[in-house]
């Protein structure tokens, strides 16, 4: 593992052909093999996407995607969230308060027995804080899930969202959302029998692929493909895909508008959408 960290965590800019042009600080957690990842470190290397990714970070210790970040001497950390969740002895946060983060999450309901609500929230804000120490050490400006396979609590997603009308998380998912949430999208799509499958990049927020939609792209599935073949026409979009909406971050091309409109039953309700400047 990498251990080589950043010293100064502020925004720097590095001159580029004629002018100055500011290099977004892109901090990456992964859980798996790191595709979509290895897609967004080419495009930083092409000059696509003005950033540079500063730490990849694994909830997992066998993360093959670790590997891709160190063949290009991008510093990696681990933060083994199985072992924390199985450690009955690991500490909370101080600054962590139950009540806020309740008020806040989207995850569970009011009839979802309480006591395992706490105790959830409790195992993961436990795990999120080391997270959060070790991301500390680093610049960073946008955090990219690239098959991080772990719900973030509002606890995590507060202390990276400074402020509320620009998201610093972004995540990218297996389905055209708001259609199948949750870890097997394409799997979903698939079963469904559904006739088109796709992938969304999106905002975090306290639910569950819930966040605003940045964008998204969509592929046929005919009566012959497998599910294999789905994850494979997907996968293909979402290597494009994700390395365009980071762009547009790094561009600062994107805004967050919410809209109110009125239903036909006369609720005023609120939309929130990402609008491309």
């Amino acid at each position: 593992m990498n251990k080589n960290k950043a010293k100064n965590p502020r925004l720097r800019t590095e001159t580029k052909g004629r002018g100055m042009k500011k290099q977004i600080k892109i901090g990456v957690l992964i859980s798996g093999g790191g595709s979509n990842l290895q897609a967004i470190i080419d495009a930083c290397e092409k000059n696509e996407i003005e950033g540079q990714i500063s730490f990849v970070g694994s909830d997992k210790p066998d993360a093959k995607g670790l590997q891709r970040a160190e063949k290009h001497h991008i510093p990696t950390f681990i933060v083994d969230f199985a072992a924390v969740l199985n450690d009955k002895n690991t500490g909370l946060p101080s600054d962590f308060i139950l009540e806020d983060i309740l008020e806040k999450q989207n995850f569970f309901s009011l009839q979802t027995d309480q006591d395992k609500v706490r105790r959830f929230f409790e195992k993961r804000v436990a795990a999120e804080s080391l997270l959060l120490e070790k991301i500390s050490a680093y610049p960073l400006d946008l955090l990219i899930l690239a098959g991080f396979m772990r719900i973030l609590t509002p606890y995590f997603i507060d202390r990276i969202n400074s402020d509320s009308n620009k998201p610093r998380i972004m995540n990218i998912h297996p389905a055209l959302l708001p259609a199948f949430p949750g870890v097997d999208g394409y799997g979903d799509t698939y079963r469904y029998g559904c006739k088109i499958g796709g992938c969304t990049v999106h905002f975090v927020d306290y639910g569950e692929d819930t966040g605003a939609i940045i964008g998204q792209k969509a592929f046929e599935i005919s009566p012959e493909d497998t599910l294999d073949d789905v994850r494979r026409k997907g996968l293909a979009l979402e290597w494009q895909l994700y390395p365009r909406c980071i762009r547009l971050f790094a561009e600062n091309r994107l805004e967050i508008k919410r809209n109110k409109y009125t239903t036909k039953n006369g609720v005023q309700k609120s939309r929130t959408v990402v609008r491309i400047l």
